[in-house]
């Protein structure tokens, strides 16, 4: 199967939800090497067409490692980087490459990170020496030219203690180009390896993609709206982004408003995009970033799942001043207007819509008009209302249907947790033609479930296949501590795992199809 050219979301498919974070592997967290094609291997022998993973962005300790907070939009997690793939070629030693013993249930941030960096030094040191230098990273920069602005701002974070960009000279704050040019050529160095690190991690990955093609797995990446005050995104290109011109801190901020879960809603506090930049171009240098972040992100998967899709129709803006999201108000967003030109630029995006919470018919009639999939989470349908959208027989055929995802409890969790009605937990079991109350098997219910209802894809976290407790869940929101930390141990990736989940896929019709040979070009659906 050639998933370059095949449009999964028409398809009836199945696949595995699972972070590259919680790869197995001895190095303290999953990465892109040999782990991660083992998993493809499982998902290829299991039946699956689909690998989704969540954003792979650099992560750090001041955002609490969340994948969804990063100091770069554009930039891959050199936490991700193969040990393995290194010393395959040559650019370390087998010692520089023999990690410390590592837990292999939960990554441990602090003592990872410690471990790449040094990896990372020793690599760019026999990489300076390889006469590949100038030659590979040229190329490689004129290609990713947002490289140069990410190895800067991350040379200028060391220089000042990690204090964020906005508490920088006034001169580097602003950007001045002198002062650019002066510190471009001071931390020419640093700059260099960082950018160094990038080109590893987009090398490593492009292999990683090639051996899913390979096998047939399609890969859906995460793609999170906003990003963070204190990122090079931000920095490099103020211009589209809600700041003061001065201080250089916005002036409205991202959240949602009051509902049923908080009475003063969430504030995120992300800066918001300048939707309403009415000059030509303003509004370009902000369509030309999305296209570039789009772009990179296409590079690294075939599908990409949009988070917060509602806020395209229209977004909640917060008065950067307000301690809570009470005070804010809706303001619109760029619509079908922004998709159709993003679509046009790239030729063809294939996209899932994140439509979970807060939904309006405004959103659902934007969904609908573009054609992306929604998200349908089991976990949410089993509130008694006979209407309630998430329930399979109220899923259309254009969706997504999870069992749960990884802001949810796993199914053996919700199963066993006291917080949720036992009429709940009780009318889950009829759906899949159980009478009794073991929650040991819950989970094979709800995959059931997800399986044989009629939305084209179901995915299924790594967790529920396997049946793990809510000790396995991947994030709770609202909450800091514990979160994006669970990882899977090699030994469950088991054959007989692989042959139920098989037997199970193919009763449901979702196998992939067999290769067609001799099929011409134009018969393919482009993504």
């Amino acid at each position: 199967m050639d998933n370059k050219h095949v449009n999964i979301l028409g398809l009836r498919s199945s696949g595995i939800l699972l972070p590259v974070f919680s790869l197995p592997g001895p190095f303290g967290i999953g990465d892109v090497g040999p782990s991660a094609r083992q998993f493809i291997d499982f998902l290829h022998s299991s039946g699956q067409s689909c690998w989704q993973i969540l954003p792979v962005n650099p992560t750090n300790a001041i955002f609490g490692n969340s994948p969804y907070m990063s100091y770069s939009s554009f930039a891959g997690n050199p936490l991700f980087i193969s040990p393995e793939l290194l010393l395959e070629q040559g650019l370390v030693g087998k010692s520089e490459a023999t990690p410390p013993v590592f837990c292999e249930y939960s990554v441990k941030y602090a003592e990872v990170a410690a471990f790449k960096e040094r990896l990372l030094a020793a690599a760019w040191k026999n990489y300076q020496h390889s006469g590949l230098l100038e030659d590979t990273l040229g190329d490689f920069t004129r290609l990713n030219p947002w490289v140069n602005d990410h190895g800067l701002f991350l040379a200028l974070k060391e220089t000042y203690k990690e204090k964020p960009w906005y508490k920088w000279p006034p001169r580097l704050r602003h950007r001045h180009p002198e002062t650019l040019v002066q510190a471009s050529r001071q931390h020419r160095e640093r700059i260099q390896y960082h950018i160094f690190v990038q080109y590893l991690f987009f090398m490593q990955w492009q292999l990683l993609r090639a051996y899913a093609e390979e096998n047939g797995i399609h890969i859906i990446g995460d793609l999170p709206i906003y990003v963070a005050q204190d990122s090079v995104d931000v920095w490099a290109h103020p211009a589209i982004f809600q700041l003061d011109a001065q201080s250089g801190e916005p002036t409205h901020v991202a959240g949602v408003p009051p509902d049923y879960f908080s009475v003063t809603g969430q504030r995120w506090g992300n800066p918001l995009y300048r939707w309403d930049l009415d000059d030509p171009d303003g509004k370009k240098l902000l369509w030309d970033w999305w296209e570039q972040r789009l772009r990179i992100n296409f590079t690294l998967a075939d599908t990409i799942r949009i988070d917060h899709f509602r806020g395209f129709e229209s977004y909640w803006s917060v008065p950067a001043e307000e301690k809570t999201a009470l005070n804010g108000q809706w303001e619109p967003g760029p619509g079908a207007t922004f998709f159709r030109e993003m679509d046009r630029r790239l030729g063809g995006m294939s996209i899932i819509a994140e439509d979970l919470g807060m939904i309006t018919p405004e959103v659902e009639e934007l969904r609908q008009e573009l054609a992306y999939p929604g998200m349908k989470i089991l976990l949410f349908a089993f509130d008694g209302n006979r209407d309630n959208s998430y329930l399979p027989y109220n899923c259309e055929k254009n969706s997504v249907v999870y069992t749960g995802t990884h802001d949810n409890d796993t199914a053996v969790g919700w199963c066993l947790s006291p917080q949720v009605p036992l009429a709940s937990k009780q009318l889950a079991k009829r759906f899949a033609n159980r009478v009794d109350d073991h929650a040991g098997f819950f989970h094979r219910d709800l995959i059931h479930i997800a399986l044989s209802s009629a939305p084209n894809l179901a995915i299924i976290p790594l967790q529920d296949v396997l049946g793990f407790g809510n000790d396995c869940r991947i994030n709770t929101p609202g909450t800091t501590e514990n979160n994006w930390l669970w990882r899977c141990a090699s030994r469950f990736l088991a054959e007989d795992i692989a042959t139920w989940l098989r037997e199970m896929t193919e009763t449901f019709g979702r196998l992939p199809s067999p290769p067609e040979e001799d099929t011409p070009a134009s018969e393919h659906t482009d993504l």
